[in-house]
This record gives C-alpha cells, sequence and structure tokens, in this order.
C-alpha cells in the first residue's frame, strides 16, 4: 500500500509541476507582448502624436524588463516545480515596470495607468491569497506615489472633443488592450486549473480504488492460504476413494469422483493464481510459453470448465511471441468470459488479435447487454445488475488489473444485440524476450 501511495504522490507532484510551469509560461509571454507593446506605444507616441518622453530611461527600464523574462526563460526550462513565491515575484517585477513607465510618461495622466488592473487579476487567478492581497495594496501604492510624484504630461486638457481627444483615445486603446490579454491568458490559466483539477481529482479517485484493491487482495491472499489444507486434504480422501473396493466396483461412483478431482483442480489452479497475482506461490513453477499457446491453452481450459453451450473462438494472432504465463492475465480474461457467460449461456465469442505491440481481445455475448447507466460507470466497484452483494467487483478488478499492465478495457452494446466488452493491453508487459 506504501508504495500505491508513493507512485500518487509522485503522480500528483507531477501535476502540480506541469500546472506551475505552463502558469509561469503564460506570464512569459504575456511579458514579451508587453515589451512589444511598449516599443509600439513610445514609438507611436514620439513619431505621430510629437509626445515628448525620456526615451532614454524608457529604454533602460526595458531593457531591464526583457533581461528579467530571459532569466524567467532559464528558470522555466529547469525541473524544479514553480512556486508561488516565484509566480509573486514574477508579478512584482511586472508591477514595477509598469510602475516605472508610468512615471516617466505622465504618471495617473497617463490612460495606461488602468494595465495595473490586469496584473491584479493575474494575481487573484494565480497567486495565494495573501499575494494577491499584497498586489492589491502595492498596485494602489504605486497609483498614489504616481500621483504625487510623478510630471503630468504636457498635453492639451482636450477631453470635451470627445474621441478625438488623445487621452480617451490612449484609454479606449487600454481598455482594448486590457480586455483582449484578460480574455486570452485568463481562458488560458482557467483551463491549466481546470486540467490540473480534474487531473487531481482522478488521482484521488485512483488512491480510492487502488486502497480497495490491496485491501481486496490481502483478504483474497488470506482466503486462499486457509483453502490450500482442506483442499490437499479433500485431495487425498479423493486418492484413496478411488483406491477402494467399493468404489472401484462402480462406474458410476468412479465417474462421479474424477468429476470432482477435476473440480478440485480447478479450485487448486484457482487458489494459486490469487497467491500468484499477491506475489506468494504453492511450490508451483510459472511457465514460459508463447501468446498464441497462452491464448488456445486459456480458451481450452476455460470451455472445459464452464458450461457453455456454444463457444465462438478464433486467434487471430499471426506472430507467435514468447510470454511470461501471467496469472492475473488469465484470471482477468476468464473474468470477462465468465460474466459474458453469465449473461448470455447460450453463446460467448472471443476473438484474439495482436497488431502494432499490443494484444486486442474482444469477448461477445447475446445477452441483454449494458444499461446506459452501467455503460456510464463501466469498472467501477459494486456497480453491477445481478443484485446481490459484491457484484460488478469482477469488472472492477479487470479494470484495474488491465490498467496496472498499462492497458484499457472498454465496453459497447453490439448493433445486433447483446454486448462487447474489449480488451487492449501491450505485449511489452508480457513478453519475453526473443532468444
Amino acid at each position: 500500500m506504501n508504495t500505491t501511495t508513493d507512485v500518487l504522490k509522485n503522480t500528483a507532484a507531477d501535476v502540480e509541476y506541469v500546472a506551475g510551469h505552463k502558469n509561469m509560461l503564460q506570464l512569459i509571454e504575456l511579458r514579451w507582448i508587453a515589451v512589444i507593446g511598449q516599443v509600439t506605444t513610445i514609438a507611436g507616441a514620439i513619431l505621430i502624436f510629437d509626445v515628448k518622453l525620456p526615451l532614454v530611461q524608457m529604454l533602460e527600464v526595458l531593457a531591464c524588463l526583457i533581461a528579467f523574462n530571459v532569466a524567467s526563460h532559464l528558470r522555466w526550462h529547469e525541473h524544479r516545480p514553480v512556486t508561488n513565491n516565484e509566480l509573486f515575484l514574477a508579478l512584482l517585477v511586472d508591477v514595477a515596470s509598469l510602475t516605472m513607465q508610468l512615471y516617466l510618461s505622465g504618471g495617473t495622466t497617463n490612460p495606461f495607468a488602468f494595465l495595473y488592473l490586469l496584473q491584479v487579476i493575474l494575481s487573484a487567478v494565480l497567486l495565494e491569497a495573501w499575494s494577491t492581497w499584497t498586489i492589491v495594496g502595492i498596485t494602489l501604492a504605486c497609483l498614489a506615489g504616481l500621483s504625487i510624484f510623478a510630471r503630468p504630461l504636457p498635453l492639451p486638457f482636450d477631453h470635451a472633443r470627445g474621441i478625438s481627444s488623445l487621452y480617451v483615445q490612449g484609454m479606449l486603446i487600454c481598455f482594448v488592450l486590457n480586455a483582449a490579454l484578460l480574455v486570452v491568458f485568463i481562458s488560458r490559466i482557467t483551463n491549466t486549473l481546470r486540467g490540473k483539477a480534474a487531473q487531481l481529482a482522478d488521482l484521488r479517485q485512483r488512491a480510492a480504488e487502488e486502497e480497495h484493491i490491496v485491501r481486496m487482495g490481502l483478504l483474497a491472499s488470506g482466503a486462499a492460504h486457509e483453502l490450500g489444507t482442506p483442499l490437499a486434504t479433500l485431495s487425498v480422501i479423493l486418492g484413496d476413494w478411488k483406491r477402494m473396493r467399493e468404489f472401484r466396483s462402480s462406474p458410476d461412483l468412479i465417474e462421479e469422483i474424477t468429476e470432482m478431482e477435476t473440480q478440485l483442480k480447478r479450485c487448486k489452479s484457482i487458489v494459486s493464481g490469487i497467491l500468484l497475482s499477491a506475489g506468494e506461490a504453492r511450490g508451483e513453477s510459472a511457465v514460459r510459453t508463447t501468446i498464441r499457446s497462452f491464448m488456445d491453452e486459456l480458451v481450452e481450459e476455460w470451455q472445459e470448465s464452464r458450461p457453455v453451450r456454444e463457444f465462438a473462438y478464433v486467434n487471430r494472432i499471426e506472430k507467435d511471441l514468447p510470454v511470461a504465463f501471467d496469472s492475473a492475465l488469465k484470471q482477468m480474461i476468464d473474468n470477462v468470459l465468465d460474466n459474458a457467460l453469465e449473461a448470455s449461456p447460450d453463446w460467448v465469442g472471443l476473438e484474439a488479435s495482436a497488431a502494432g505491440g499490443t494484444l486486442q481481445l474482444s469477448v461477445t455475448d447475446r445477452g441483454p447487454g449494458f444499461a446506459p447507466g452501467m455503460l456510464a460507470q463501466f469498472g467501477k466497484p459494486y456497480q453491477s445488475t445481478k443484485g446481490r452483494p459484491g457484484g460488478g467487483l469482477g469488472l472492477f478488478l479487470v479494470v484495474n488489473v488491465a490498467r496496472t499492465l498499462g492497458g484499457s478495457v472498454s465496453a459497447s452494446n453490439r448493433p445486433q444485440g447483446g454486448a462487447e466488452v474489449r480488451l487492449t493491453l501491450p505485449l511489452k508487459a508480457i513478453a519475453l524476450e526473443e532468444e
């Protein structure tokens, strides 16, 4: 259980890592847009509107912003999580750069002073609460300081001209910039946060399922150990019965004893599979085989031990790869076949194929199919139409064993009636290197 928990914690850390780096990249891209916008605005104000600006000082501030953004790019490539403090520092640099540019170009009389709102909204989305309120306080102090210490631009007071006023035109341009940047970048950041929340919710669900599986595995392993002794005792008793004169003289009794031994061997095989899946063994060695032989033997054993009336098995695997006999995989396929048999006692189909490094199995039946609610909750524990306690755990285990092996399981209803369960597994999970 500790290993599973550690893996899920590492995965959650990876989710946080990706989300933090995406948010940092958004700020870097926004800063490059700010650099381009400032160059364009300064050039337009000087060349088109003949506004007198301290060009050298403004370019120095711009150079510092470019240098910081280059450093941010280098930090972004490092394989370290992006912390709240780092994002907070980056936004402080953006606020300081904007404040200096406004101080050099009219202070609060500059219509682009409204760009402070962009920094405040970004901090509200990206930062923790204390950091956001700190940004609010700093921007408010900057505005107050600009209104006191900055020199107004030597522009005519022409607000009465409406849209023809240079200040009004600048304010409209500032509004368009604010709105466009907020829509684009807040949408991206929100999508990143939603993706992060969805991934973390999936990890929490997976952690609960993994814990459930571990508990069932411990219970099954304990039960398997307990069943080992009575099964061995029954095997000895049946062997003694076969040698007794009273039983040897009755063909019917001998036939029944033989059938009992067959079923007993099946019980032993199930117990061995449970213990092997739990990382233990009953003293029986693992078998090296090939994928075609593995499927053929699995199907033969399943068909002999189940009361199926008609079983349509098609093996389309062309390249016979060497594999290690995997009891968990065998038990998983048997479980899917058992569910199909229970839904459709008259006919069950199995088709096996291998393509692109994956093993593809399709189990079909002619039963009533899955209800829409079952398909939506396929593979979840206790989701079953059988109406008995513990129902649905079989498919739950199938889905999780497939996921452990790196594969997937899907279910659908067939147009001609019945259901189909498709298992897709990477062959490398069970393949052996060819000698």
